[in-house]
């Protein structure tokens, strides 16, 4: 293990336990200023499929992102556990019988099998709620604009045009509807993964207050990050191992989905990653020194085994 690789390791294992301490108090069963009441098996259930899990990669792209500005962390933190609101709630949807009908997430039932539909569909509905509740709080930017352009780029990566748009074309190409359409993978790929992956790396040059040409090199590392992401994924699929994924393998090939593997092949797949890096890297090269946390992070992505 590399210095470099060792210190990335470090900080995204520190990201994690982070995020998961702020999730926990966030999601806890005090109420805030106008609820109600927060009943307990809704909160449990919100509670089961964001905790105890997951390497926290969204929330560590916001918080490296916000990094090389000099962005307090806390407030980079508090943005990321928004994402990983976002990120939760869509799990929970994606495995329930009417999506992918999953049994399994994180090596451990899928909500609705640990409760059931309805109690997960509302976990769901609750996660993607409260996101834009903590997006919004005061102590992620003092400058309510920042907080206006986070919330709004944070609820375009989410919906028509993010991630809900790209979950119901990836269920048109399964022939969901009728007959199977035509998936263009690489667009599908920007709007159900790439979105909120690159949310987590736009949200640092908004909350730091970027240069224009800042932001678009974080914009175009993580539009080539969230794509190796996908194949990678899909590579998964295909030569991944169920224990080590926490989730069953060849699920792709059960659901008749097109991937990058399927349209490019085992070996095209992995020289697009190889291609996808290179442009991560070019991409970062505008912040010197400062980039390094996030190139590795590109690696971690390409090179990851669940």
């Amino acid at each position: 293990m590399t210095t470099g690789t060792a210190e990335f390791s470090k900080r995204l294992d520190q990201t994690a336990d982070d995020t998961e301490a702020l999730l926990a108090k966030l999601l806890s069963d005090a109420t805030v200023s106008d609820e109600i009441v927060r009943p307990k098996r809704l909160i449990e259930a919100m509670r089961y499929s964001s905790l105890g899990g997951g390497k926290r990669l969204r929330p560590f792209l916001v918080v490296e992102s916000a990094a090389v500005f000099g962005v307090p962390r806390q407030a980079a933190l508090m943005a990321g556990a928004a994402l990983e609101c976002i990120h939760c709630y869509s799990l929970i949807h994606d495995d329930l019988p009417a999506m992918d009908n999953s049994d399994l997430r994180r090596g451990r039932p899928t909500l609705h099998k640990a409760y059931d539909d309805a109690t997960a569909i509302l976990a769901g509905d609750a996660l993607l709620t409260i996101a834009f509740d903590i997006i919004t709080r005061d102590e992620i930017h003092k400058d309510a604009n920042v907080r206006l352009l986070l919330t709004r780029a944070l609820a375009r990566a989410s919906g028509i045009g993010g991630m809900a748009g790209g979950q119901i074309l990836d269920l048109a190409g399964e022939g969901r509807f009728g007959d199977r359409e035509p998936v263009d993978v690489a667009r599908l790929q920007q709007m159900k993964t790439g979105a909120l992956l690159r949310f987590g790396c736009i949200a640092g040059a908004i909350l730091g207050q970027s240069s224009e040409r800042e932001y678009q090199a974080l914009d175009d590392y993580g539009k080539a990050l969230g794509e190796a992401f996908q194949i990678a994924d899909d590579l998964l699929d295909v030569e991944g191992d169920a224990a080590a994924l926490g989730k069953p393998a060849g699920a792709d090939a059960a659901l008749g989905k097109t991937t990058f593997v399927t349209q490019l092949g085992i070996e095209g797949a992995k020289q697009r990653v190889r291609d996808l890096l290179a442009r991560a890297d070019a991409a970062l090269s505008v912040f010197g020194a400062r980039g390094d946390v996030l190139r590795a992070a590109a690696r971690f992505v390409a090179e990851r085994k669940n």
